[in-house]
């Protein structure tokens, strides 16, 4: 009997100790490929998921980034003589073309620009004070004080203030320095326009918009303005 569990005990570690040898190698050799995976993942440009590194953040180095920038708290925006008015707050330039935005003032019952559409701008309103009634398409939103409204391009819109009190809206746009557009409108072709009691169709007056509606990608439907200012009771 116990030359039998000797046999038996001998035999047990003989298999223990060859079959540990065994894994010893196995799992060497897993951990050898291991390395050797990362390593070409690595030198390879490939994450553990196989997607490229570049994929998970790219950085141009020929960009320059934009610097921190802080914009102190001025008095509101009044609507002023034509009872619409701009103001730049941040510029295109600032962020690398990514954005900016003006804010907007429009006096109680008033019409804001003939519906239009951007070629490639995209933009996104945050009402101040005031309801901003905007169109886009065939839709009509009532954009409260406190509330968000997005405008995508290639889309038709307009808005406008239908309200008896005033109005007052940050609009920003994406990857267009649009401000530029709107400055050249509203501080030198409508002033120009208003000194020297000319009209949008005096051809003067309509060849400066031309220039900057190319310019910017902006196609205009005035004939649709005048059914808007009928159906609201709006000052054109």
């Amino acid at each position: 009997m116990d030359n039998e569990c000797h046999f038996f005990t001998t035999k047990l570690y003989s298999y223990v100790v060859r079959f540990t040898e065994e894994n010893l190698k196995s799992v060497n050799q897993l951990i050898m490929e291991r390395r050797n995976f990362l390593a070409a993942g690595i030198i390879g440009g490939y994450s553990l998921t196989n997607l490229p590194v570049h994929a998970l953040a790219q950085t141009n180095k020929n960009t320059v980034m934009p610097q921190p920038f802080y914009i102190p708290p001025r008095e509101p925006l009044q609507p002023g003589p034509g009872n619409v008015d701009i103001r730049t707050i941040i510029r295109s330039k600032q962020t690398n073309g990514q954005l900016s935005n003006v804010e907007v003032a429009v006096g109680p019952k008033q019409m804001g620009p003939s519906p239009h559409l951007h070629k490639d701008l995209d933009e996104l309103m945050y009402v101040l004070e005031g309801t901003a009634t905007v169109m886009i398409g065939k839709e009509i939103f009532e954009v409260k004080a406190g509330g968000w409204n997005f405008r995508p391009r290639g889309i038709v819109h307009s808005f406008w203030n239908a309200s008896d009190a005033p109005l007052r809206f940050i609009d920003s746009f994406f990857n267009q320095n649009f401000e530029d557009y709107l400055e050249e409108l509203f501080h030198k072709i409508i002033p120009q326009m208003v000194k020297s009691n000319l009209t949008p169709t005096t051809p003067e007056i309509a060849n400066q918009i031309a220039v900057i509606d190319k310019k910017f990608g902006v196609t205009w439907f005035h004939e649709q303005r005048q059914a808007i200012i009928d159906k609201y009771g709006l000052k054109g």
